[in-house]
């Protein structure tokens, strides 16, 4: 297959979409910690304050979700079997992160301040469960790297010439550089964009194609040539050999591999688990069934749209190129020209670099908080945390692209990948799952059953391909039936033996153990969100998760393809407009949601932002620069902590210095809190200081006020920022909070340790 594309649009796309990808993401980061007062504390690095709105983390969710195989491989499953491909892929990916709400809500319920899902089963099971969940969960993450990198690398030399070694090293660079400067939340900033730009592209693709192609000829014209192609090219397992039913033998077959392979990946990735933990507990349980219902709109819908345009246009492939996932761009390049094969090209690399970057950071943590920290330094400090945390990135990044070469030279292709990855994980996942959901699981048991699930796993999987086909090789173990046997194998196994032992042999197992192990370090972020963890508030949010997530399962993989089946549906002309319009009005709907909903719930913050970077007179922040041009400034420093006396103070030195000609007031407010227990902090802390600042009056008769929020020991505070900004003198309240009939202990210790003037007020 010639290359579409040149080689400089594709190094264009690797190199300056990825650079100006990691120069946006990281403005974001940058203007929030500027702006707002976010300060980069381990756990901030990690959890992202473990204040995350629904929209934010729904749009972490989608793009998290969005691999290089929902892009191409749901194309190619459309291709190969029709319609009844598309809601596979969409429906069998979509119910596990709806039903994770589940355990997001036990998370926050019984282990609220863990950071790793292996983490909460060390406190479960112990060390050694613990060091066999974090293979597993390690596992899990090489596997989801690989196919992202190795799906993104042979699109990018199918459609530009550009070796694919070298596609494969350059894709991760950009991710290594954001992930390492902003940590998650850099992650989520990363995801937004991408979740946003892939649903803009997918409507676009849906306009041209059922609306402007002529090749198409309008959602009437797509009809008619798939009516032809299934005439032409019958498909094997289908109903009447159509491609317009779900009545699909095959499609059956890869939609059972798809639900059994991704619980998998979802339940043991680590990047779920840690969206469940940096999600605000009223936000844990609408944002996985949001994120869930809005994802299944892109591959129902990019596949219903370019997957049924392969099929309509004649598109000729070789079986090779269908295994990398090449149906989608051949579609896109040839309906839209040049600009199509650009546009899916764009998205499969953005897609890669945003859930790369999740990867990236979840491996980091495993790595951080799960070796590190548990085995060779459980007194590290949080920033021994990030700069093991940021070695470890950079190191697995530079992994990525070497693991993708190896197996793209093994034959080993992104299909052959996505179906195995199941037979893998999925032993994990009852086992993981049961230690946060019965409190009478087993510890033997439990692990056990991951090992063995495995094992027997495997042996389905090889046993079968030997037995059908005569040999065990990339083709044969390749193959549906091989694959859908090791995959059921691995997870039936593996629940059994886990509720079997542990009806055999039952722990009493007491949740609240597991709280106070991991409550001491975070304790300030658990007291400032005590409102969100209300138990009876988190009870009903777990009825809510399990109707709401039951409910959807069945409806989308018992009642939706069950009508078909027995109906032996094959869509009409009507009833194929029904089904093009429920995936256009599902892709706007969930555009909609995911493009605007953080938006809103985050206008107060942009708000901030804009109002920090036009009017820093007044507003003020951490990051204040002492070097201020106007040298013959009288420079003031006013300590306040919200009494009244600290306000009479302020309003006391702006009176007396109204008169003078320049005069640059700063006004201080300092949360006591050791700087050094950084995993004490989130984004509440500070917008509590900036909360208190605002709410103060400021006399017009200065021209320049600037707040600052600082955290540790207030009278140190206050001298430090005092000779940072070289301030002429300080004002403060003589007894502050305390009330004290005697001078307080701050302004004492201001006294005591200030080299420069000191008014005391009161």
């Amino acid at each position: 297959m010639t290359a579409i594309l040149s080689e400089n649009i594709g190094y264009l796309i690797l190199i300056g979409i990825g650079a100006v990808m990691t120069l946006v993401v990281t403005i974001m980061v940058k203007a929030e910690t500027k702006w707002l007062g976010t300060r980069k504390t381990s756990e901030w690095f990690y959890t992202a304050g473990r204040t995350v709105k629904m929209g934010l983390i729904s749009a972490s969710i989608v793009s998290a979700w969005t691999w290089a195989a929902t892009l191409l491989q749901s194309s190619t499953v459309t291709f190969e079997f029709g319609i009844g491909g598309a809601f596979w892929y969409a429906a069998g990916a979509s119910i596990q992160v709806i039903l994770f709400s589940i355990l997001a809500i036990e998370l926050k319920r019984r282990a609220p301040m863990t950071h790793t899902f292996p983490e909460m089963l060390y406190a479960r099971f112990g060390p050694h469960a613990h060091k066999i969940f974090l293979l597993f969960g390690m596992m899990t993450n090489t596997i989801v790297t690989a196919m992202l990198v190795l799906g993104g690398a042979a699109v990018m030399n199918t459609l530009t010439g550009i070796d694919i070694s070298i596609a494969a090293f350059l894709i991760p660079l950009g991710i290594i550089f954001y992930t390492v400067f902003g940590g998650l939340k850099a992650t989520f900033f990363a995801e937004y964009l991408n979740a946003s730009f892939i649903f803009v592209v997918v409507l676009l693709f849906v306009f041209v194609i059922y609306f402007v192609s002529p090749d198409i000829g309008g959602v009437a014209g797509m009809y008619e040539k798939l009516v032809q192609a299934s005439v032409l090219n019958p498909v094997d397992g289908n109903l009447q050999g159509s491609y317009l039913t779900m009545v699909s033998i095959g499609a059956l077959i890869f939609g059972i591999i798809n639900i059994v392979g991704n619980f998998g990946t979802v339940f043991v990735d680590q990047s779920y688990w840690q969206r469940a933990i940096a999600a605000r507990p009223g936000a844990a349980t609408g944002g996985f069934i949001i994120g869930g219902l809005v994802w299944f709109a892109i591959p129902f819908t990019l596949a219903t749209t370019l997957g049924l345009a392969a099929l309509a246009t004649g598109v000729t492939l070789t079986e090779d190129q269908i295994d990398l996932g090449l149906v989608a761009p051949t579609a896109a390049a040839f309906i839209m020209g040049d600009l199509g094969a650009i546009l899916i090209l764009t998205i499969v690399f953005t897609a890669v670099v945003a859930a790369g970057s999740s990867q990236l950071i979840s491996v980091s943590s495993l790595a951080t908080y799960d070796v590190f920290r548990t085995y060779i330094k459980p007194s590290a400090t949080g920033r021994e945390l990030i700069r093991i945390s940021r070695y470890t990135i950079l190191l697995f990044g530079i992994g990525m692209g070497a693991l993708a070469s190896i197996l793209f030279q093994l034959g080993v292709s992104l299909q052959y990948v996505y179906l195995m990855m199941g037979i893998l994980v999925g032993s994990a996942v009852a086992p993981i799952s049961f230690a946060l959901l019965w409190s009478r699981t087993n510890r033997h048991a439990a692990t056990s059953a991951a090992l063995v699930g495995l094992i027997t796993g495997i042996l389905g999987w090889f046993l079968t391909a030997y037995y059908m086909f005569g040999e065990i090789t990339i083709a044969s173990t390749g193959s549906s039936i091989p694959l859908l046997v090791g995959n059921i194998t691995s997870i039936l196994v593996s629940i059994g033996i886990t509720i079997l032992g542990s009806l055999i042999r039952p722990e009493k197992f007491d949740f609240g153990l597991m709280r106070q192990r991991f409550v001491a370090a975070d304790y300030k972020i658990r007291t400032m969100l005590r409102h969100d963890t209300d138990e009876e508030f988190l009870k009903r949010s777990l009825s809510h998760c399990k109707k709401i997530g039951f409910s959807v399962t069945t409806f989308l993989v018992i009642v939706w393809p069950l009508f078909f089946f027995l109906s032996g549906l094959v869509l009409d002309e009507q009833a194929f407009h029904l089904w093009i319009t429920l995936a256009i009005t599902w892709i706007l709907g969930a555009a909609g949601i995911i493009i605007l909903l953080p938006m809103i719930e985050a206008r107060h913050s942009i708000y901030g932002v804009i109002r920090g970077m036009f009017h820093s007179n007044v507003t003020g922040h951490e990051d204040s620069d002492p070097d201020d041009p106007d040298h013959a400034a009288v420079r003031i420093l006013v300590p306040v902590d919200g009494s009244q006396g600290s306000i009479r103070a302020l309003q006391h030195a702006s009176h007396f210095f109204g008169d003078t000609a320049v005069v640059r007031m700063y006004i201080l407010y300092v949360i006591e809190w050791p700087e050094e227990e950084e995993d004490g902090f989130s984004q509440q802390i500070m917008e509590e200081g900036r909360l208190i600042l605002r709410s103060i009056p400021l006399s017009k008769q200065i021209n320049f006020y600037q707040r600052i929020v600082k955290v540790g020991n207030p009278p140190e505070k206050i001298v430090s920022v005092a000779n940072d900004l070289k301030v002429d003198m300080i004002v403060i309240n003589k007894k502050g909070l305390g009330g004290s009939s005697r001078i307080g202990h701050v302004a004492q210790g201001v006294l005591d340790a200030s080299p420069k003037p000191v008014v005391l007020i009161g």
